[in-house]
């Protein structure tokens, strides 16, 4: 089958440039387009002080050339452009607006002054206290137990921000019932969404819901760092991040990099979901990153029609495990369909029934928190 050359710039065409805006195609930076067989070879030119950081852009070249029909190889290489003498950076065609289904950006602008160096933990400017909400595997209502502790927060007279840190499997913008593309505002910074008050940052922004993410270690922490560290945060009290599930090499960098001021931990009551907790648990303790608590998700149900209790998943589990490795317990939250249903229509249960049961919950929870942070604080001289 002959490769139609339109049909890879097509494809091409979904790839967002550096800065966010526009796409590699009409910005002028694909060049040397050669069709050999199934096999195809072209250049991405990129601003020479960036070349070394943009292999996200080239391996996401490379992916969308090889979704075009009849392609079996793809060669990319990037050729850096030196900036002409008399201005900062060159002058580029106005961007084409993005459109669903681009090709998620490597945002890779440097809008900052400097990324700090791996291992250290520097500051973000504004940010009051960096607070990650983890599990040791996927399933337990991490993500929903994040999103309401951070309106709890909020609901508390805290100004509050959430970063969905979980690259593969972004939650927020379905939690939050929250779209569309942010925005690169002056200097390069990017732009929060926001969304029931909360300044708000995720991948899902930059990808189709259904889209995969197949990024290797590398990208996923370059994404990670900038979506913390180049976006216009403002003034907070509080920055949740809803960590991703496990302890793999992505939450380890995390922990070791980002200065979190603590870590909630959230599982369900049964043995096997405690056995990971423990882990996720023990890898912030080796990084000295002081746990806040653990909560027990789904923690019972209490049938609607009968009124009685069940424990599904069992009970008390999370609570004897704080009570044994000497945790703070923060609190149980039921199984509850209400929470299930809140949280699938956008409207989390903090939200949508801010005087129930469940939502005073939470807030008891954002709560024990805020003054687990003080004490420990306290206890490090801050």
């Amino acid at each position: 089958m002959a490769i139609e050359a339109e049909k890879v710039l097509a494809q091409l065409r979904r790839v967002k440039g550096p800065e966010l805006t526009g796409n590699i195609v009409d910005l002028g930076l694909v060049s040397d387009l050669l069709v050999e067989g199934d096999k195809v070879t072209f250049s991405v030119t990129v601003p020479a002080q960036l070349a070394k950081q943009l292999e996200p852009l080239r391996a996401a070249a490379e992916k969308a050339a090889l979704s075009a029909e009849g392609v079996g190889r793809a060669i990319v290489t990037l050729t850096a452009a030196s900036a002409a003498p008399d201005r900062q950076e060159p002058v580029r065609p106005a961007p084409k607006a993005a459109q669903a289904g681009d090709v998620p950006p490597p945002m890779l602008r440097q809008a900052r002054p400097q990324t700090p160096p791996p291992g250290t933990k520097a500051p973000v400017p504004g940010i009051g206290a960096i607070i990650a909400v983890a599990s040791g595997k996927g399933g337990v209502g991490k993500s929903t137990t994040s999103v309401n502790i951070a309106l709890a927060l909020q609901a508390n007279g805290l100004k509050v921000g959430i970063l969905d840190a979980d690259i593969y499997g972004p939650s927020m913008p379905r939690l939050l019932h929250v779209s569309g593309r942010p925005e690169a505002g002056e200097g390069g910074v990017i732009e929060p969404l926001e969304a029931y008050g909360l300044k708000v940052m995720s991948m899902g922004f930059l990808v189709d819901e259904e889209d995969p993410m197949i990024w290797r270690g590398p990208m996923v922490m370059q994404a990670l760092t900038q979506m913390l560290r180049e976006v216009n945060w403002g003034e907070l009290d509080v920055l949740i991040v809803d960590m991703p599930p496990g302890t793999g090499d992505a939450q380890l960098t995390m922990a070791q990099s980002v200065p979190l001021a603590g870590a909630i931990i959230v599982s369900t009551p049964q043995d096997l979901a405690l056995i990971d907790a423990r882990k996720g648990l023990n890898m912030f303790r080796k990084v000295n990153v002081p746990i806040l608590g653990l909560v027990e998700n789904m923690s019972t149900f209490i049938c609607p029609d009968c009124g009685g209790r069940h424990d599904i998943f069992g009970h008390g589990g999370a609570r004897a495990e704080a009570a044994r490795i000497g945790a703070p317990f923060l609190g149980e939250v039921p199984l509850e369909m209400t929470i299930r249903s809140h949280s699938d229509s956008g409207t989390p249960i903090v939200i949508a029934d801010p005087d129930g049961p469940q939502a005073a919950i939470y807030r008891e929870i954002a709560q024990k928190v805020w003054q687990r942070l003080g004490e420990e604080r306290r206890m490090a001289g801050n």
